[in-house]
């Protein structure tokens, strides 16, 4: 089967420790993956890795779209990848405008000006994020749920194939929760854009994913279905911590509950 994105037997070492041990696994243009597991476990290296934003090795077994991802340019990879950290507090001196325009980069030549496209494409991705009336604003004055929507309009002007996330929606309330999931899912099902999620959320990823990917101490500990992962015996395996599993109120579902187990 050909893949859309693939890694074959990928390790990753950071000075003397290796991170990522012998990791395979394939996705599929369209697919929302989840990638759980418990902290440390090497989930956001793994997206850093795929990204390009770690260095890797010349020969690197991971493909995207049948080509090696060490042969893509910096410019190139930006046009196939975008990648959305988590919201944090730092520090930009920028308009929330002149943010997303700055994910126009693989697409301009060094100092040229913004063309009509560019301009088309930013005011697309405000619209898809709900940013119109905070678009003159500084990402300095806005929250966490509001700054996390500037990092993926940002990321929507990439016009990447594929978004990588890192905890979307951590630290975020309820209402800004759901604002990035629906944003999330509309730009997958309506736009067909690869999502590739890291979250400690394991019910949102049962919810918003095709199938998940569990990572434990840098290894792949579980990849495969939705159906397949409600099992207390795995989800132990993974975390180290008893769970049960509830009848979700209201679409027939499960929840996944930690705590002693029933």
């Amino acid at each position: 089967m050909n893949y859309f994105l693939e890694v074959k037997d990928f390790s990753h070492t950071i000075g003397e420790k290796t991170i990522l041990k012998n990791m395979s696994f394939g996705i599929n243009k369209g697919d929302f993956i989840s990638i759980i597991g418990p902290n440390g476990a090497g989930k956001t290296t793994l997206l850093k890795c795929l990204d390009g934003i770690l260095p890797l090795e010349k020969n690197v077994s991971i493909y995207l779209d049948g080509k090696q991802l060490t042969k893509y340019s910096r410019r190139d990879l930006s046009k196939k990848i975008s990648y959305v950290p988590q919201a944090e507090r730092q520090t930009f001196p920028f308009t929330v405008t002149e943010f997303i325009f700055m994910g126009r980069y693989p697409y301009i030549s060094p100092f040229s000006q913004f063309g009509l496209k560019d301009n088309e494409v930013v005011r697309w991705a405000i619209s898809c994020t709900g940013l119109e009336s905070l678009a003159n604003r500084r990402i300095n004055s806005l929250s966490g749920g509001e700054r996390q929507k500037v990092f993926i309009a940002a990321a929507l002007a990439q016009e990447t194939e594929i978004i990588l996330l890192d905890e979307p929606t951590a630290f975020l309330d309820y209402k800004h929760q759901t604002e990035i999931k629906s944003i999330l899912e509309n730009l997958n099902k309506k736009s067909g854009v690869t999502m590739i999620s890291v979250t400690h959320d394991v019910n949102s990823a049962v919810v918003n994913s095709d199938s998940v990917i569990a990572v434990k101490e840098g290894c792949i500990k579980f990849q495969g279905s939705i159906r397949d992962l409600m099992n207390v015996k795995l989800l132990r395996e993974i975390y180290d911590t008893s769970f049960n599993l509830l009848k979700h109120p209201t679409n027939g579902g499960f929840l996944i509950v930690p705590g002693k187990e029933e």
